[in-house]
Order: C-alpha cells, then structure tokens, then sequence
C-alpha cells in the first residue's frame, strides 16, 4: 500500500533559504510519496513554484532552488490515490483568483469531492487538474469576499474526507486538519518563524523544535504577529490513521504524542504474547517490520537477525505493471543473507498483507535461500476493507485477507504458520485508545459516511 502525499510549510520571514529548507524537509518526507514534488514560495506578494514528475533530488537541483525567492512557502510530495499521474495533477496547486494567488497542497482524500466539482462546474468554474485538492482552492477563491480567514474557514465547512492542508495565502502560511485528524499535521518553531509538517521527521531535519499537532477541526493562521488557533468543527471524533503507526510514517516521527518506533516494538512484544512460535530466529520485513522484529525478539527471548537486505535506490520508477516485472522488482528491491538463514527455523515479521503476492515471493525467496521453516507473523490485523480516505488500498476484492480464510492465505504464501496481531493487540501497541483511532482498514468502521461503490480514485475514468 502507498501513503498519498506529504506536506510541509515554512514560515521564516528572516531566512534566505526557504526555498533549500523546504527541499530538505520534503527529503525527509519522501516515503509518503515517490511521484512527484512541487514547492511554491511567496515573497511580497509575488508567488514563484516549481514542481515535477520524479523523487525530490530529482525534481530540484540547486539551480531551481537559487531561482525562488521566498521567505514563506510549501512543499508536497506526492503518490496519487486521486487523480492521474500527470505533471500537471502534481501540488502544490498554484492558482490566481480575483483576490490574488493561493499556493495549496493537501494529503488526503474526500469523499465528496465529485458532487462538490460538480456544483462548482454547473457556476462556470474551469478545471484545469483532475485531483480533489483543485475543489478546495476552488471553493476558497469562491468564498474570498468573506476575507481570507472565513473564506477557509466555509471552503473546509463543505469538504468530507480527509485532509492535512498547508496553504500560502496573502503572505501567509496557513495549515488545516480535518475534523476527524485522520491525517497527521504538526507544528514547530524555527529560530526566526515556523514549520509545519506531516511529520515530525521534518521538523527535525529543518531544524525546528516540535511544538504541538494540530488538532482535529483546527486552522492555524501564521504571520509576522505569530500563531493564531481557530477551530472550525469538534464535533466529530478523533479518527487517527492506524496505519501511519502501522507503516507509513517514518519511526523516528511523533504522530499525536505517540512515536512511531516505541508503537511499533511494543506492538511486536504483544505479537510474541499473543502468538508464540518455536524457532531459531526472529527477522524483519525491512524497514517497516523491523521495530516489530526488534520487539517480537525480545519478548519472545528467540535472537534477532538480519534475513533480508534492501536495496535503499530502488525507487518505483523500476516497478511496472506486469507480473514478470513485479517479479523482479522483488528482487531488486529485497535479497535474502543466506550465510544467516541457511537452515535455520525463522519467523518472520511484516507490517501488513494485501495482496500476498510479495509475501509469496519473500517465503520462496527464504527457503530457496536454505530457511528450514518460515513462520509468518503480521503486526496488525488482516486488511479486509479499502481505505477512501488517502491510502491507495486495491478494491476488496483483491485484498487476500478478505476472501481468503487464515488456513488458505497461509496455504497461498507458502508460510509454514501465519498468525496476525489481534484488533486489541495493534490498539494497545500504538497506545491511543479505539476512539482515537481509524481502524476502517480492518473493521470497515469508517469515521464517516464513505461511497457506496467503492471508488476511491474519484475523477479517474
């Protein structure tokens, strides 16, 4: 599965270097999203940007970099859930209105955006995109005359889904999370002006001390006065994506008071409890498997070791669509250490299954490798539902824990055992309580009202 996109905002009116700052931190977020990056800046109301198809030290060179000049600006990057893969579907989303120009860029998805898209082309509006992030700038240029502030505020009023949006507007840097917090958003101080994240990762990279997360249904307004908080909705309950702690974000991030790594490893320990396993070794699906391992190891008291190696420049570009292709970007992107494995009994640790195809293949790859036996252990529970809500999950249909039972998935991956951590397991791990917490994935309890049909890429033909 792949995560839609990351954002980050910098506010530093002081600095020189935004522009090279806000390359740094999209660098940090480039897990969220391999597609595309885009950065856009403004400095005394004149607004420059710069994005592409490509990872971020692709896109920018320090040529591009020295030709934007800004003191406030963000950054994206981005894997599509919504919209097709097109240069031009790439954020941040620049456009002028009547008032000026907004710079936008939003990780998410909404739910509504089609009905919304289509009121606002029944007035005349002009699409130039097919992504939902171009409905938000749309209905914010609509609603300008109210003024900047509760022109967003009314824009965000008629979205569903989720969103963590980071916006330059009237030279100021403006972030918003939606009522549920699906989608994580951060702020920290910089020396001379601000940072927002999806990550703290960023934060940290750019050299920002982390402050707090947004919270559910609030807008932060910054400018030269500081940080101004409006809520705009805390009527809805809290909904956190469990798979960010699950793996899509990175371990060394804080997502609402929780790091990611601690998440992960005290998930493990409760995998060890909950489905014990005689072996020789415990291994990793790396990296995301790996603070599981680490805890599966300790409390089950069996060693840890390295099984899989990854290839850290394999890059999606290599992936293709056809099967003979998929086969092989397995291989390039994961090869087995034989010298450690070689008929040893191994338990090995993934994040999730969704398919099973790669599980499949990392089994065979194991054994072929001299592994005796391979006893599968998945550190979160089966994925049965599609996510609608930023995650580029397969329709359910195609999703193996949904159609096949335990006994038959272990029987199509080839694994000697398979066992998944239980719904209470992986709620405790991460440490936020059920209420807190999108589960939608693996229970189907969806935060809101979701389509009926199922289709998450909604302006794709």
């Amino acid at each position: 599965m792949h995560e839609e996109c990351g954002v980050i905002g910098i506010y530093a009116k002081e600095s020189e270097v935004v522009p090279q700052m806000l390359c740094f931190g999209l660098i940090a977020l480039q897990h969220r999203g391999q597609e595309s990056a885009g950065i856009a800046v403004v400095k005394d109301n004149k607004m420059q940007y710069y994005k592409e198809m490509g990872l971020v030290q692709e896109v920018f060179n320090t040529s591009i970099l020295n030709r934007l000049h800004g003191d406030v600006g963000i950054g994206h990057v981005r894997y599509s859930t919504t919209g097709e893969s097109y240069a031009s579907n790439a954020q941040p989303l620049v456009v002028r209105y009547k008032g000026g120009s907004i710079a936008l860029a939003h990780n998410g998805n909404l739910v509504n955006a089609n009905a919304i898209r289509s009121e606002l082309e029944d007035d005349g509006s002009i699409f130039q995109t097919s992504i939902d992030t171009e409905v938000i700038a749309n209905l914010i240029a609509k609603h300008y005359h109210l003024g900047m502030k509760q022109a967003i505020v009314e824009s965000v009023k008629q979205i569903k889904g989720s969103y963590a949006l980071v916006i330059v507007m009237e030279d100021k840097l403006i972030g918003v999370r939606d009522p549920n917090g699906i989608r994580p958003l951060s702020l920290a101080k910089l020396e001379d002006g601000y940072v927002l994240a999806s990550e703290t990762c960023a934060h940290d990279v750019v050299g920002g001390t982390f402050i707090r997360d947004i919270e559910p249904g609030e807008m932060v307004i910054i400018d030269q006065n500081g940080v101004e908080s409006v809520f705009f909705d805390q009527s809805s309950r809290k909904a956190v994506c469990a798979f960010e702690y699950v793996y899509f974000a990175r371990p060394d991030s804080i997502i609402d008071g929780r790091n990611v790594f601690v998440s992960r490893k005290e998930a493990g320990k409760i995998l060890a409890q909950e489905n014990p396993v005689d072996a020789d070794m415990v291994i990793a699906v790396p990296d995301s498997g790996t603070a599981a391992a680490i805890g599966y190891a300790e409390e089950s008291g069996i060693p840890f070791n390295v099984g899989l190696i990854k290839n850290k420049y394999m890059g999606r570009t290599f992936i293709q669509p056809d099967q003979k292709s998929r086969e092989l970007a397995v291989r390039l992107k994961l090869n087995a250490m034989k010298e450690n494995i070689s008929g040893k009994r191994l338990i090995l640790i993934d994040d999730s299954i969704v398919r099973g195809t790669t599980s499949a293949k990392l089994i065979k790859m194991l054994k072929d490798a001299g592994a005796t036996e391979v006893h599968l252990r998945v550190c979160s529970p089966p994925v049965i539902h599609s996510c609608h809500f930023g995650i580029d999950t397969p329709n359910r249909q195609h999703l193996i824990g949904a159609v096949k039972t335990l006994s038959e998935i272990c029987e199509a991956i080839g694994a000697d055992s398979l066992a998944y951590l239980s719904p209470e397991g992986l709620i405790k791990g991460i440490g936020l309580s059920r209420n807190e917490l999108c589960t939608a994935c693996f229970d189907g309890n969806y935060p809101m009202e979701v389509p009926e049909n199922g289709d998450k890429h909604i302006f794709e033909k």
